[in-house]
């Protein structure tokens, strides 16, 4: 069996091997950004670190959002590569049930599974979608789905199902109120908490100069 630190390691080559070439918001340098933000939550957190590593790292192996809604891709591509390297199996089940309740999903749907380990990872992947680097992965990904910057005639939707939620075409612009201004709130961790200030103050900024500029105030 692997040392943990070896399979960290072999866990980092296989997310830069499969996330080659991958849209700029959830490529490689997203998931390391990921396994950074929750290495440094945990530590003020009890947390079984293999798992929190593990999670980080495989978290957006298979976005759904890139494989047709399918959801089930991620946990399948984990749980192949888990078990090829004789990971325990409580640890693999860990991993899997992170992977599978870490999306937001459209704020409305309830999580199956919690644990500590599951709230740092979470706090990790939504501090990655909040503040300057959220701005430009949110815009990145307006651009890559070919979506308007902002209508003003689109109202952002703050009720939508998951379903609605996956298959929203809205304006860039309005993802800030669906979701990104939502998530401050929602941290798990007394650091995420913290973490999460500045980006969400400096989103709220970026907001303001956008309407001056879109309006001719600036």
């Amino acid at each position: 069996m692997l040392q943990k630190e070896d399979i960290i390691d072999k866990t980092k080559d296989f997310v830069k091997e499969t996330l080659f070439g991958a849209e700029g918001g959830h490529d490689w340098f997203h998931t390391l950004r990921v396994y950074n933000n929750a290495l440094l939550i945990s530590k003020n957190e009890p947390v079984n670190v293999l798992v929190v590593s593990l999670g980080a790292l495989l978290h957006d192996i298979a976005d759904s959002k890139f494989y047709d809604g399918d959801e089930t891709v991620g946990p399948k591509m984990a749980r192949e590569f888990l078990f090829k390297h004789n990971v325990d199996s409580a640890v693999i089940e860990h991993v899997i049930n992170i992977i599978e309740n870490i999306s937001f999903k459209g704020g409305n749907e309830k999580q199956k599974f919690k644990s500590v380990e599951l709230d740092v990872i979470q706090d990790a992947d939504r501090l990655d979608a909040i503040g300057a680097i959220g701005i430009a992965r949110c815009f990145n990904y307006g651009g890559y789905k070919n979506r308007q910057l902002y209508n003003p005639d689109i109202a952002p939707n703050l009720n939508m199902t998951k379903e609605e939620y996956k298959a929203s075409t809205a304006p860039t612009i309005n993802h800030f109120y669906e979701k990104l201004l939502l998530l401050k709130d929602r941290m798990n961790t007394k650091t995420g908490k913290q973490l999460a200030e500045s980006r969400h103050a400096f989103m709220e900024l970026f907001l303001k100069q956008f309407y001056n500029e879109w309006n001719g105030k600036v």
